[in-house]
């Protein structure tokens, strides 16, 4: 089957979330992504529980569609290889604090020397340039430092972390985003250049409505639970086994909501009838809707709503995530075979192309597994030069 990436080669620096991430985007429609490991240790992400199999679920999670080698770049010989790889690769990407890869001679500035057309990708915690470059973060600290924990929680509660790795996530989608826009450019003028991706920036550029408001209005916004903090109605709402989320968008959605509830006396109503009257008169509209939901489940709320065309949706945990029909329909839950751990399901692939469609081809790499095949690949290494370098604790 035709790939959107085929043929793009990409050397894979990075570990643990953002970088991998990154990488896995570009793996999944298609690239190939030769992971880069430290021998004996590999990518922090392996040492994350839970384990299958002394597989790591977290690792495996991230890192399908990739070929695993082992290289030592604190040896001379581990950086003589590297370089020789850069020669025949399209990408680098790495997750380094920024200045490691500088100290190791193997910077952008450097690795240009070798391959002009290189697209080389950093994505770190605040980013190749300003005051914080040098400092360390995981996502936790970004998301505190971001904004998005303040904006997140329960009305008049404490900031909270927001249950996914927003931070890592974010920075990762914007790196493939860099890199596809970079090779692009390759491809229009045969020069290469650098992608500099900051987790810091990567939150920022996603508050979106929060930045908004406080620009135009001047209030510092604060959490508010599961409202949304300028449509009304726009939150959960009790139900009589449960809560459901409600969505009415426009004062036309508003319509259709007030007559599936049999509510029509509130569609025109002075203190309901457009968005900004409902947001005025937000507590004492939040009362009467939720008295009317109270008198039937969720699942009854569900089909009522569906047939009025109002958007509207359960809480799914985790377990009814994955057993979702639409869900299972987009082909978003697919088993992979890992040679170790045997059967995982993990999330598919978001990004649907209808000619050259993304496919998981293979599991997430043990440790080093491809180390022979790349080296004689991509430099004819004999099996007692491989052995030899193995000896000197290069690979």
């Amino acid at each position: 089957m035709d790939v959107a990436l085929e043929n793009v080669k990409v050397l894979d620096l990075t570990r643990v979330l953002a970088g991998p991430y990154a990488t896995m985007i570009l793996g999944d429609l298609g690239a190939d992504i030769i992971k880069v490991e430290m021998p004996g240790k590999g990518d922090d992400a392996r040492a994350f529980g839970p384990y299958v199999n002394e597989e790591s679920a977290y690792f495996m999670s991230l890192n399908r569609n990739k070929r695993s080698i082992t290289l030592n770049l604190k040896e001379e010989e581990g950086k003589r290889i590297l370089r020789d790889m850069i020669k025949k690769v399209d990408v680098v990407v790495e997750n380094f604090r920024p200045g490691t890869m500088e100290k190791l001679g193997l910077g952008y500035e450097d690795l240009k020397k070798i391959n002009p057309k290189i697209v080389y990708a950093a994505a770190s915690g605040f980013g190749h340039t300003g005051p914080y470059s040098k400092r360390a973060a995981y996502d936790a600290v970004v998301q505190a430092m971001g904004g998005i924990m303040s904006i997140t929680g329960q009305e008049n509660g404490k900031p909270t972390r927001v249950g996914t790795s927003v931070g890592d996530i974010n920075a990762g989608m914007f790196t493939a985003i860099g890199i596809l826009s970079a090779l692009y450019r390759v491809k229009e003028t045969g020069k290469g250049q650098k992608v500099d991706v900051a987790m810091l920036d990567s939150q920022v550029a996603i508050l979106e409505n929060a930045i908004a408001r406080h620009v135009v209005t001047g209030e510092i916004p604060a959490p508010k639970g599961n409202r949304h903090p300028a449509i009304v109605p726009f939150e959960t709402f009790e139900t009589t086994d449960g809560e459901i989320m409600i969505a009415a968008g426009n004062d036309a959605l508003w319509a259709k909501l007030c007559k599936a509830m049999e509510l029509g006396e509130l569609i025109d109503d002075p203190k309901y009838k457009t968005n900004p009257l409902r947001n005025t008169n937000y507590h004492s509209l939040k009362g009467i809707l939720e008295y009317t939901t109270k008198k039937k489940s969720t699942a009854e709320w569900q089909e009522i709503l569906d047939g009025a065309g109002v958007p509207n949706g359960p809480i799914n945990t985790i377990d009814k995530v994955i057993e979702d029909p639409q869900v299972k329909a987009r082909e978003m839950i697919l088993e992979m075979d890992h040679p170790t751990a045997g059967k995982l399901r993990v999330p598919g692939i978001p990004v649907k192309l209808s000619d050259t469609p993304g496919q998981i081809r293979c599991a997430a790499p043990t440790l080093g597994q491809h180390t022979d095949e790349i080296m004689r690949e991509y430099f004819e290494y004999s099996d007692e030069e491989i052995e030899k370098l193995r000896k000197t604790k290069v690979l």
